[in-house]
């Protein structure tokens, strides 16, 4: 699959999907502008944004990152999004820039790409002659920095519908096409359109761990890439760990190397994003070449 499907589980305390009332006060209330330049009708989109007190934190004064969360004015009601239940944040015209892009500063759309870009040059092979499959494509920021540095065919991957539409709606020049799919259980047709593509590129950026994109998903992907094609993706530093990895990404990446069917051309660790307190998420952009066949998930168990 790529993106994780919605979640539905309703015990979770730091999903509250009902729209929240007006406050008495709006004593912590941050107010976030954004400008669509790249939307064709230039609009100014105004977003009023409530971000977590101390005191609905945990013990530490913190949210892990896969809970953080915020309250979105939209109309006259307040709503509470989970920053990666991406269908709500997606459905809400420019929220995902104003959110991430502004408030959050996430910078790893132009960070990995500019990264490939720069490994690029190194080689005799042009941006104009690669078709990127991009997994976990969402509205489309990430194609939009490949088209930037000259790709000009891409093939956008996303588990929910409203990516789609999303990218359709935002930036709707990006995509050749664009495929609602799971990647664990493609179905005939789906897996001829990404054939029939002919991708000799994969990208994933700020997909990988946290449930959205496992393991078989990365694997079915890279399938559709022939020996010699390009694999780019970030995960965040913590999932390069093995001992603090839970995702099977670490291990993954291990054994690919280790038996040369992926050889790394370049590796940057940088900022991805502040978290909802502040402070820097750190992650790992990685540009490598596909050297053979890199297996299937259960290859990547551990014995």
């Amino acid at each position: 699959m790529t993106r994780a499907a919605p979640r539905t589980d309703e015990s979770r305390t730091t999903r509250p999907d009902a729209a929240k009332t007006e406050p008495e006060s709006d004593a912590g209330l941050e107010i976030e502008t954004i400008h669509r330049s790249d939307n064709p009708a230039g609009d100014v989109r105004n977003f009023r944004l409530r971000f977590p007190a101390p005191g609905e934190r945990d013990a530490d004064g913190l949210i892990d990152q896969d809970e953080e969360w915020c309250e979105v004015r939209i109309g006259d009601t307040w709503r509470r999004i989970r920053f990666h239940d991406y269908h709500e944040v997606y459905g809400v015209p420019g929220l995902y820039e104003a959110l991430f892009a502004r408030r959050l500063k996430c910078s790893s759309p132009e960070r990995v790409v500019g990264l490939f870009d720069d490994v690029l040059g190194d080689f005799p092979q042009d941006a104009s002659d690669l078709r990127v499959l991009d997994i976990g494509a969402g509205n489309g920021m990430v194609g939009e920095e490949f088209r930037r540095i000259g790709v000009p065919n891409l093939l956008g991957i996303d588990i929910i519908p409203e990516a789609k539409d999303a990218a359709e709606r935002d930036r709707p020049e990006v995509y050749r096409d664009y495929l609602v799919a799971d990647l664990t259980d493609l179905d005939d047709g789906q897996r001829s359109r990404i054939a029939t593509f002919r991708p000799n590129a994969m990208s994933v950026v700020a997909a990988l761990g946290y449930g959205d994109i496992p393991t078989a998903a990365f694997l079915s992907a890279a399938s559709f890439v022939p020996d010699g094609g390009w694999l780019v993706f970030n995960i965040k530093e913590d999932f390069l760990r093995e001992r603090r990895d839970e995702s099977g990404f670490s291990r993954l990446i291990r054994r690919l190397q280790a038996e040369e069917r992926l050889e790394i051309q370049a590796m940057r660790r940088y900022r991805h994003r502040l978290s909802m307190q502040g402070e820097p998420l750190h992650y790992v952009a990685i540009v490598a070449v596909k050297k053979r066949d890199l297996g299937d998930d259960e290859e990547a168990k551990p014995a």
